[in-house]
């Protein structure tokens, strides 16, 4: 029994090969596989075509699922063009460790400043073919913020790299539990090293990503506020994005609405980076939209944009973060909705890259 088993198997495999050449050759349509048969979830419905102004295309250890992966899910998710950076410092893998950290909350080693992040992005990048490189766009990240030689690293990613970069940062300064984990001197949104890098942004019309936590969340006040205001009046040159808008985990800003609205109202060449683990809870607490959120965003329609700050890793938490973004879209008017979600971000960007 199990030859003649063994037998009509073998058969039938023969016959479906036979008729898979000849249905080939003759132009018939065959059925695709469906993704999710392939141990791929199946795509949402795509609400919204967005533009994701934030995100990371390695983690804290320069690892990365790669520019094949990111753009695959960019597809799948409706994510038509996205900010694309490396990330600034490294998680140090300390000898007492047993398990490798790859985040920075994964244990309380140190972090230190790792400026290759910058060349494996534009590595990355300058591999790609012409159709799919329109739609990455490079920022600058790697680099002290308290040296005075960053600029220096600027400029020569330019150089070497000429009209790939289209933007600086994530600029990281103050900035909950990461902070103290790099250790050295506090960086901080107005430090004298950061003049140099914002006039070269001004000079190259480069918008520079700066994330500066508004405050510690052990006191929930915006002590750092007066630094950013002083970086946004000392170089009204250079368009700012505050990333997280200024929040952070576990932050809770009494009249964060009200401060938005008199910083936007003040600084003309402020936009609002609404990206990060932060949008769930401040935006849509409770799974319901601020409205008083939604209100600032329609008297200033032009200053905000929608990210993932995904961190070198594409899989079910971008497309969490990018359908998450869907309620807010929704409370907005749609001509609002289209500038937060795609017109925003592209028309900070400029044109053609940089050209030295």
């Amino acid at each position: 029994m199990s030859t003649i088993r063994h037998i009509l198997g073998k058969s039938i495999v023969i016959m479906f090969v036979a008729l898979f050449s000849a249905c080939t050759a003759w132009g018939c349509d065959i059925p695709e596989i469906a993704e999710g048969s392939q141990g791929q979830s199946a795509a949402p419905p795509v609400r919204y075509h967005i533009n994701d102004c934030h995100m990371h295309f390695v983690d804290l250890v320069q690892n990365t699922d790669g520019m094949d992966a990111l753009i695959r899910e960019m597809d799948r998710l409706g994510v038509d063009h996205t900010m694309l950076t490396g990330f600034p410092v490294v998680k140090k893998w300390d000898i007492v460790d047993s398990l490798r950290p790859t985040y920075y909350l994964d244990n309380d080693s140190s972090v230190y400043y790792y400026s290759a992040s910058d060349v494996l992005l534009a590595r990355a990048v300058s591999a790609l073919p012409a159709e799919k490189r329109r739609r990455i766009h490079p920022f600058i990240c790697s680099f002290n913020p308290t040296d005075r030689n960053a600029v220096d690293h600027i400029e020569r990613m330019i150089e070497w790299y000429p009209g790939v970069w289209e933007g600086i940062g994530e600029l990281l300064t103050r900035h909950n539990y990461l902070s103290h984990m790099i250790g050295g001197e506090q960086a901080r949104a107005n430090h004298p090293a950061l003049d140099a890098v914002y006039e070269l942004a001004a000079k190259k019309k480069l918008p520079v990503n700066l994330h500066s936590d508004m405050g510690p969340a052990w006191l929930n006040e915006p002590i750092y506020l007066g630094e950013v205001e002083a970086a946004l009046k000392k170089h009204p040159n250079t368009r700012f994005f505050w990333a997280h808008a200024g929040y952070a985990r576990s932050l809770k800003i009494k009249g964060a609405v009200d401060i938005y609205r008199r910083l936007l109202s003040t600084y003309p060449n402020l936009s609002l980076d609404l990206a990060g683990s932060f949008f769930g809870p401040i935006i849509v607490p409770d799974g319901k939209v601020d409205m008083e959120f939604v209100k600032l965003i329609e008297e200033f329609p032009d200053r905000f944009t929608v990210g993932t700050d995904r961190i070198g890793r594409f899989g079910a938490d971008y497309e969490k973060r990018i359908t998450q973004t869907y309620a807010l879209l929704d409370a907005l008017k749609p001509e609002t909705a289209a500038k937060v979600a795609r017109e925003n971000f592209l028309k900070s960007l400029p044109p053609g890259g940089v050209k030295l």
